[in-house]
C-alpha cells in the first residue's frame, strides 16, 4: 500500500513510524510534514487545511489511503471529499467530526443520552454567561470555546475576575476567532484525569492503552496550559473495574448516540475523562489520536496498524483481535523557551543522530526543519521533540526518556522534569 498522511506534528510522526513497521506499506507520503519526518516519509508542503490541494496530492501519488490525522482537516470535511475522489481514508467524516468540533454540540449529546459529564451552560451572548457565572458563584470554573482552538480553548477561572476575563477574551475580543463566538461555561470537576484513545467502525469500540497527559507548562502542575508537555502509559488510576465502567457508561453509549444522530463516527475517537468522586465523566471528546498521548499509545501496539485500519473500514473491528504489548511507556516533550506563548524559531538542534533518535528512545518531531544544507535541523514550532521510551516499568521508562532529552540541546529548550510523577506515587 500507498498512504499518505495529513499533518505536520509529533502524533503524525507516531503514526508513521508504527505504519512503516507493517510488511504490507510501500510507500509512505506526509504532508505537511516536518525535518524529522522527512527521515521516515517523503514530505509535500501542502497545508494539512488545503482540501483541493491534498487531493489533487494523493491523485498525482496515486495513494491507496489517506489518513487524515488532524482535527481542522477532519473537521472541515477532507474526509468526505477525499471519498468522493475514489479514496479509502482513516479518520471520522465531517458529520461525525463534530463531536469536537462543537462542544456545545458533545455537551447537549451527552446530555440527551445520559452519558455522564460535567454540569453546564451554553451561551452566544457574554453577558448572559457572566450573568449566569455570577449567581453560579462557584469557582473554579471552566470556560470553554465552542469550537477548534489549537487545544487552548479551555479556561480554567479560579474567581469571578478571571472568568469575566475569559469570557470577554472569547466572545468580544475573539481570542479564538470565530471559535469563541459561542462559549460552554460548566463546573470544575475533581479527580485523576486519563486519556483513553479507542478504534472504532460505528459499531465496534476497542480502547487503546490507557495514558497520563501532563497540560501545564511548568513542574508542578504550574503554568498556562499547554497541548501538552509530556505522557506516561498505561494510567495507573485506570483499573480493570473503572474500564468495565467506561465501557458501560460512556464509549458505547457515545458510539450508539451517533449511530442513533446518523452521524456513525469511524477512525479513531479520543475520550478525555475525569474519574470524579461520582464515578467517571467526560471532560472532552476528541475526533482524532491526540497529541502527545499517541507518542506513548502506538508504541505500545502489537497489532499491524494497517490490519486495524481495514478492520475499521470493513466494519470488521469485532472480528479482530487487537494486541498491545507489556510494559510502559514515557514521552517528554521538549519545547522552545517561551512556549505556549511567544518564541523563537530556526534554532540549530544539537545531539540527534541521523536516524532522529538516541539509543533506548524513539525521538518524535513535533517542530522542526531542515536547514537549507538539507542535513542540519533547526526548531520550527512550540512543542519540538517529544522523547519517548518504553520499558518494563515506568520508572525505567523515564529513566530512559530522560536521558535522552539530556543528550539534546538547543538555545532556550524547556521541558517539566516531573512527567510521570504522580502515576509513580498512583503505583507506590
Amino acid at each position: 500500500m500507498k498512504i499518505l498522511v495529513v499533518g505536520g506534528g509529533g502524533r503524525e510522526h507516531a503514526i508513521i513510524r508504527k505504519l512503516k513497521e507493517s510488511r504490507k506499506v510501500d510507500a509512505l507520503y506526509c504532508a505537511p510534514g516536518n525535518g524529522g519526518i522527512a527521515k521516515d516519509a517523503e514530505c509535500f508542503s501542502v497545508k494539512a487545511t488545503d482540501i483541493d490541494g491534498m487531493v489533487a496530492l494523493a491523485k498525482q501519488l496515486a495513494v491507496d489511503l489517506v489518513f487524515v490525522a488532524p482535527d481542522d482537516p477532519l473537521v472541515l470535511g477532507m474526509v468526505d471529499v477525499m471519498q468522493a475522489a475514489g479514496f479509502a481514508t482513516f479518520g471520522p467524516n465531517k458529520a461525525a467530526a463534530i463531536l469536537e468540533g462543537s462542544k456545545a454540540f458533545s455537551k447537549e449529546l451527552m446530555k440527551k443520552y445520559h452519558i455522564p459529564t460535567a454540569k453546564y451552560e451554553i451561551f452566544q451572548e457574554a453577558d448572559a454567561a457572566i450573568s449566569y457565572i455570577r449567581e453560579q458563584n462557584q469557582f473554579p470554573t471552566v470556560i470553554k470555546a465552542d469550537g477548534l482552538a489549537l487545544g487552548k480553548g479551555v479556561i480554567i477561572a479560579t474567581n469571578l475576575v478571571e472568568a469575566e476575563q475569559a469570557v470577554k477574551n472569547m466572545m468580544e475580543d475573539k481570542m479564538f476567532g470565530e471559535s469563541g463566538s459561542t462559549v460552554v461555561v460548566e463546573e470544575f470537576l475533581t479527580g485523576p484525569e486519563v486519556s483513553v484513545l479507542s478504534f472504532t467502525d460505528g459499531k465496534t469500540v476497542v480502547p487503546m492503552v490507557s495514558s497520563m497527559d501532563h497540560k501545564r507548562a511548568l513542574d508542578h502542575d504550574e503554568g498556562l496550559n499547554t497541548g501538552g508537555m509530556g505522557t506516561v502509559a498505561p494510567n495507573p488510576y485506570y483499573t480493570k473495574e473503572m474500564a468495565d465502567t467506561c465501557m458501560e457508561t460512556i464509549f458505547l453509549p457515545t458510539i450508539q448516540a451517533m449511530q442513533a444522530e446518523g452521524r456513525p463516527f469511524q477512525g479513531c475517537l479520543y475520550f478525555g475523562l475525569m474519574l470524579t468522586p461520582n464515578g467517571p465523566k467526560v471532560i472532552e471528546y476528541n475526533c482524532r489520536f491526540g497529541d502527545p498521548e499517541t507518542q506513548v499509545v502506538l508504541p505500545l501496539l502489537e497489532t499491524d496498524l494497517v490490519e486495524i485500519m481495514k478492520a475499521i473500514s470493513e466494519q470488521k473491528l469485532a472480528e479482530l483481535p487487537v494486541v498491545w504489548k507489556d510494559g510502559c511507556a514515557a514521552c517528554v516533550v521538549m519545547a522552545s523557551g517561551g512556549y505556549p506563548k511567544k518564541y523563537e524559531t530556526s534554532l540549530e538542534i544539537s545531539g540527534l543522530d541521523d536516524g532522529g533518535q538516541i539509543a533506548g528512545c524513539t525521538v518524535y518531531h513535533a517542530g522542526t526543519k531542515l536547514a537549507e544544507d538539507g542535513k542540519q535541523l533547526l526548531t520550527a514550532g512550540g512543542r519540538v521533540l517529544g522523547v519517548t521510551a518504553t520499558a518494563g516499568d515506568l520508572p525505567t521508562a523515564l529513566q530512559k526518556a530522560y536521558a535522552g532529552v539530556k543528550t539534546i540541546q538547543w538555545e532556550n529548550v524547556h521541558y517539566r522534569h516531573d512527567i510521570g510523577q504522580r502515576a509513580l506515587k498512583a503505583l507506590q
